[in-house]
């Protein structure tokens, strides 16, 4: 059976899809087969539709979150449509993305979430391009990581909120390094616990 909306620390969760441009060392996917309960591996994507049906059998009380085991941005068509759903319930609506959404989607990712998504977290994982491709072994490179940072000045524009992550495991010489990249940017820093 498929998991499409998962529930998790009082969040609603939307899994849409198991693509992902990166193979990262800490991804849970490694060690896992899916969230506390829930299995997210996936045999289809779904339509929004099925997404939504689900949807309304929830009470959401939290803001709902496209975060599953994949990178949500490969179903970006479906994520929005079911964005547009939640927004129209008055629901906070946040995307957890590598960030490489113009390598995945083509140019103007983030205009087409404009009023559609209330913040955007981006994985950071490292302070540079080389760093970054070690960590995340990224099916594009090290062009990814520019990318990506060109996605959160374009989110800056569009996206009442924009954060970067980091996981704990890169030592506090890294995280101080992503921290002065976050604050170049004028955007926050979240370190974020590995989950083993």
């Amino acid at each position: 059976m498929n998991t499409f909306v998962y529930e998790y620390e009082g969040k609603t969760y939307i899994n849409l899809t198991n693509r992902c441009s990166n193979n990262c060392d800490f991804c849970i996917r490694n060690n896992h087969d899916g969230v506390a309960d829930n299995y997210l591996w996936l045999d289809r994507e779904p339509a929004a539709k099925e997404v939504i049906d689900c949807l309304e059998k929830r009470n959401i009380s939290g803001e709902a979150v496209f975060c599953g085991f994949g990178e949500p941005l490969f179903a970006l068509d479906v994520m929005l449509e079911v964005a547009a759903y939640l927004k129209s319930r008055n629901i906070k609506t946040r995307l957890n993305t590598n960030g490489q959404a113009d390598l995945i989607c083509g140019k103007g990712t983030a205009q087409r979430m404009k009023g559609l998504i209330d913040k955007v977290n981006i994985s950071l994982n490292a302070s540079n391009a080389r760093k970054y491709n070690e960590i995340c072994k990224c099916a594009y490179g090290e062009k990814a990581f520019n990318a990506m940072l060109d996605f959160v000045r374009e989110c800056k524009i569009y996206i009442p909120e924009v954060v970067l992550s980091v996981v704990d495991t890169v030592g506090q010489a890294e995280i101080d390094a992503c921290r002065a990249l976050a604050d170049s940017l004028g955007v926050k820093l979240r370190i974020r616990n590995y989950i083993s």
